[in-house]
């Protein structure tokens, strides 16, 4: 018969051992993370290096179909990068840097022609209808620009966020996306910016003027795309300062984990990507405003928040980038909350893919945010409501890990609708 020191002593270092083994979870589960991260980084670079050939393709030899295959080429490269989304919030290296890469909403006129209706300068921007593509110089902050040659270095240097307004948007996906599409100008109606070809063409052929610089600017803005990429997915290599800061402190990196999976999930997606825009009836608050893209943005940043939780990844070329995850650490301490997670994102991606099916079908986000489409309404409130409560159970999975000091980003449209018409 055991005494009861022994049994004390035992389970002490029963207690001890399960200590550990969960600590090293953590480690695996650090390290799991910090490999999706590369991986999903290094398939949107591969995806924007397509992108950047098909660029090059239009601007060499203007014509319907290498302007079409650019735009496939831009629609394919979100699928990587939005499920990367989820590595924001909590990782500052992230959070630094997205915004020349994805910011939006914009105003288009800075880079670019616009319709009548869009207006001019504003007391909030006053260079909202800049068109640099149409001016070699300009005047801005009191100083002279010399934008004769449009470079990477004029577009992250002069022009993106100048004057310190974020609507001054001169880089990334968004900008190369109105270049190759240009405004959607049918509101609620079905249909995407319908740019020519002729756009980019020489000569005669040119429309709307500038053709040359319009092309400088699209090759310039998609290089410096290029390069951004590869700056980060170099940070999430095996020495890269991001993947060493998440590793540095196992907690402090768990917490950034479900930081981003939280915030994405309820301020920014349910929140300022679609409650927004819904309550507005306004598809400028659309997210892929000038491709009619966004029922794609919304699932893959979906599938995103799952990626990080399940521990799993399906790269572009079909490989899989798997291993311990979220969910093993949550099934060690609560496995009912396990299941019930698992639950609630397989939920809000069946809403969402309910969404994205009819779009893809010819049902278009335009169209849903109509004012009193029922329809409509009904599939965006469907992704929302998963959204939000999905969040509710990350929130019992932080409690469960006996995690402190984590705050999701929330959004007026969720947290004090009246202030969004006020």
């Amino acid at each position: 018969m055991k005494t009861l020191l022994q049994t004390s002593t035992a389970l002490t270092l029963f207690a001890a051992s399960t200590t550990a083994a969960f600590a090293a979870d953590k480690a695996a589960v650090l390290t799991n993370y910090s490999n999706i991260a590369e991986a999903k980084y290094q398939d949107s670079l591969t995806t924007a290096k397509i992108l950047q050939s098909a660029v090059e393709a239009l601007v060499a030899s203007p014509s319907a179909e290498t302007l079409d295959a650019a735009r496939t080429a831009w629609i394919d490269a979100r699928v990587p990068y939005q499920q990367s989304e989820v590595f924001r919030f909590g990782n500052a290296i992230v959070d630094d840097w997205e915004g020349k890469v994805n910011a939006w909403p914009l105003d288009e006129g800075l880079i670019d022609y616009v319709d009548a209706a869009y207006g001019g300068p504003s007391d909030e921007n006053a260079l909202a209808a800049l068109n640099v593509v149409a001016n070699p110089t300009f005047e801005l902050s009191g100083k002279t620009i010399d934008a004769s040659d449009i470079t990477p270095a004029l577009l992250e240097g002069s022009l993106h966020e100048a004057d310190g307004i974020e609507a001054n948007v001169a880089t990334g996906y968004h900008a190369i996306e109105f270049l190759l599409w240009g405004q959607d100008l049918n509101g609620t109606d079905h249909g995407a910016g319908a740019r020519a070809f002729t756009d980019y063409a020489a000569g005669a052929d040119c429309t709307n003027g500038n053709c040359d610089r319009r092309g400088a600017y699209l090759k310039a803005a998609t290089d410096l795309l290029v390069s951004d990429l590869e700056w980060m997915a170099a940070q999430w290599a095996t020495d890269g300062d991001a993947r060493t800061a998440l590793l540095g402190d196992e907690d402090a990196g768990i917490s950034a984990m479900l930081t981003g999976m939280g915030s994405l999930s309820y301020g920014e997606q349910a929140g300022e990507r679609m409650r927004l825009g819904l309550m507005l009836n306004d598809p400028e608050e659309e997210h892929d405003c000038f491709s009619d893209n966004t029922h794609n943005s919304h699932y893959y940043d979906g599938k995103g928040v799952q990626n990080v939780y399940l521990g799993e990844y399906t790269r572009v070329n079909g490989d899989v980038v798997s291993g311990a995850s979220l969910s093993d650490l949550v099934m060690a301490v609560n496995n009912d909350l396990d299941a019930e997670m698992r639950g609630k994102l397989s939920a809000t991606m069946d809403a969402l893919g309910a969404m994205k099916a009819a779009a893809d079908g010819g049902f278009s986000y335009d169209q849903m945010l109509e004012q009193g489409n029922a329809e409509g309404e009904a599939l965006i409130m469907g992704g929302i409501n998963g959204l939000v409560d999905q969040t509710q159970s990350i929130e019992r999975v932080v409690t469960a890990l006996k995690l402190e000091g984590i705050e999701f980003e929330g959004s007026d449209s969720l947290d004090n609708p009246s202030a969004v018409f006020q």
